[in-house]
C-alpha cells in the first residue's frame, strides 16, 4: 500500500436501511421515523442514522483498502450534512501513511452524496491483521 492509493464504494440509502440499523442498534430517534416531527426541524425530512452513513466506510476498508483483515483502531469523523432516504452516497478512503514496521494505515475518509455535498469527512487509523 502506498500513499495516495484510494478506493471507493457507492450505495443508495433506503428506508429499509434505517429499519435494519434500528433492528441492530435500537436507535429509534424520531429524526429517523417521525416525518411530522422532523419536518419541523432544521433537517426538513427524515434523515438516516450516522451509523448507516459511516458504515459504508466499513465496507470500503474491510473489502477494498486496506482490505480483508482490517479493523478500525481510531476514527475522527465529522458529520457535515444529513443523508436522507433515496440519497446515493459514495465513501472514499485514501492512504495518507502506511507503516512498514507494523500493519497500520492512516486513511483520509470522505463521504459525499449524489450532489457532491460532503456528508462526512475525517481520518481513520486501521490495523490489518494478516489472514492465513
Amino acid at each position: 500500500m502506498n500513499q495516495g492509493d484510494s478506493a471507493s464504494r457507492s450505495k443508495t440509502v433506503t428506508q429499509k436501511d434505517i429499519e435494519l440499523f434500528t433492528e441492530i442498534t435500537g436507535d429509534r430517534n424520531p429524526l429517523h421515523y417521525d416525518a411530522a416531527v422532523v419536518e419541523q426541524s432544521r433537517f426538513g425530512g427524515i434523515i438516516v442514522q450516522g451509523g448507516v452513513t459511516s458504515g459504508l466506510l466499513n465496507a470500503v476498508v474491510a473489502e477494498d483498502l486496506p482490505g480483508p483483515g482490517s479493523v478500525f483502531l481510531n476514527v475522527n469523523w465529522n458529520f457535515r450534512a444529513p443523508v436522507k432516504p433515496g440519497d446515493t452516497i459514495t465513501a472514499r478512503v485514501e492512504v495518507v501513511e502506511s507503516r512498514e514496521d507494523k500493519p497500520l494505515t492512516t486513511l483520509d475518509c470522505l463521504i459525499t452524496n449524489q450532489d457532491d455535498v460532503v456528508v462526512l469527512d475525517g481520518t481513520a487509523l486501521v490495523w490489518t491483521e494478516p489472514l492465513a
